[in-house]
């Protein structure tokens, strides 16, 4: 794997970036072929407090995991574990159920963390500021495969093509812990 070190108020040392590869490598041991993607690691500094967010972009898969914490070293131990639980999961459940189907799907990530700094961000109310477009392949699947794909990054909301119809289609986690659905008429 090729890694790619980005620090936010502070400098990447040679220390951390071992400490990092090392144990992110140690992830490769649940894949039959070492994957060849790149692994980006974003760390940051704010307030003391430590942030470290990790995304591999694989072939059918995204792992991302991000974590604070006042130790950095701390922090990259959870994202780690973090990692290896959405890469346990994705290769017990997702699998299980798709794998006479075909693949499993691609999905996207970090579209629920700009959602969020739109959210925070304050702008006139005369003009809306898009700062960044995302495209990415809709991949057909079911509504349980997408809430699956959506728990194992994290978000709170996926889109997807129904496996069904053929239509574009969300699922999103409501605040009393249940998914909804949206659909078009």
């Amino acid at each position: 794997m090729k890694y790619n070190f980005r620090g936010e108020n502070v400098e990447v040392t040679s220390a951390i970036k071992e400490f990092v590869e090392r144990k992110i490598g140690k992830l490769e041991r649940y894949f039959d072929t070492p994957p060849t993607s790149d692994v980006n690691v974003n760390i940051s500094v704010y307030n003391d407090e430590q942030q470290i967010e990790v995304t591999i972009p694989m072939t059918n898969l995204l792992l991302r995991a991000e974590e604070h914490h006042v130790d950095l070293y701390a922090a990259i131990d959870l994202v780690v574990d973090k990692l290896e639980r959405q890469i346990r999961k994705h290769k017990t459940k997702v699998n299980r159920k798709f794998r006479q189907q075909g693949a499993a799907k691609h999905v996207f990530a970090e579209l629920e963390k700009e959602a969020a700094q739109l959210r925070e961000e304050q702008y006139d109310d005369d003009e809306i500021d898009i700062v960044r477009t995302k495209r990415f392949d809709l991949k057909p699947m079911d509504s349980e495969e997408a809430v699956l794909q959506m728990d194992m990054l994290g978000h709170v909301f996926f889109v997807f093509e129904n496996s069904d119809t053929g239509i574009t289609n969300v699922v999103y986690k409501r605040r009393d812990g249940k998914y909804g659905l949206i659909e078009p008429s």
